[in-house]
């Protein structure tokens, strides 16, 4: 059966979307995308050189046939600077999609849930399809999805951390009354992480300096496609139920020796 994630009207097969920032080269870059089997590549616009039209960028790079390109706000303090970039990117011809980051805070890098979402509500007037970058705040979360967001997608741990799942509690909250996709954003460390977040009922993963800073960035990313899929048929397939105590994997019945 088919299990492809819808976002936006659009569908992919993979669960998994990648960044394209913190990559040491264009060919590592090109090369970790290409193994992690994603189909949507998240670029910050803010962060290209966009002056000198004979300069290549990120965007020369990507085959735009073979990807979704994801623009995002990320570098963006404000509300109205998320708008401009969003804006920017439909006039470059990449659509409606946009992530949505608004993050004053240099030190922590955590997103302004206020700033988030006053942009999100004009994004979604002006036609965007919006992926917000939240905190892992289920209150948030549920306001975003009614003012018409595609997905919500709350972060692991800080920008580029490592640390892991350390919201798992909240990140389940948002999973059960979310009725959009929830893609599990910045943070992860490893593909166990990905996993992890995919057994919950994460819809989907974003990975970016976990692959990109890897000693080997294509066999990371290749790793990271194989943890989101093995998370997604777990959480389909179901676990069994956690006990205080051991159950026996084998029934005692007939075993010799035993009685009745």
């Amino acid at each position: 059966m088919a299990d492809d994630l819808v976002i936006g009207g659009k569908t992919f097969r993979s669960r998994l979307i990648v960044g394209t920032g913190k990559h040491r080269s264009t060919e590592e870059m090109i090369a970790s995308i290409e193994a992690s089997g994603a189909e949507m590549v998240t670029v910050a616009l803010r962060r290209l050189d966009l002056d000198d039209p004979n300069k290549r960028t990120i965007l020369d790079e990507i085959d735009w046939n073979r990807y979704t390109i994801l623009p995002n706000t990320a570098g963006c303090q404000t509300a109205e600077e998320a708008l401009t970039v969003a804006r920017l990117a439909r006039a470059m011809g990449l659509g409606d999609l946009i992530k949505l980051e608004v993050i004053p805070d240099a030190k922590y890098l955590l997103p302004d849930p206020i700033g988030t979402l006053e942009a999100a509500r004009q994004m979604v007037e002006e036609g965007f399809t919006v992926l917000p970058y939240i905190n892992y705040d289920p209150v948030l979360a549920r306001h975003l999805e009614e003012a018409g967001c595609a997905t919500v997608m709350p972060l692991a741990a800080p920008i580029g951390s490592g640390q892991g799942m350390v919201s798992f509690e909240q990140i389940k909250i948002i999973i059960e009354q979310a009725s959009i996709p929830v893609v599990v954003d910045a943070g992860l460390g490893v593909p166990s992480d990905a996993s992890m977040a995919m057994e919950l009922g994460a819809d989907a993963v974003l990975v970016n300096t976990a692959i990109a800073q890897a000693q080997d960035p294509a066999l990371m990313g290749e790793a990271f496609k194989l943890g989101v899929e093995a998370g997604r048929k777990a959480f389909l397939a179901g676990r069994i139920p956690r006990k205080a105590y051991a159950t026996a994997s084998s029934p005692i019945e007939g075993v010799v020796g035993s009685k009745g």
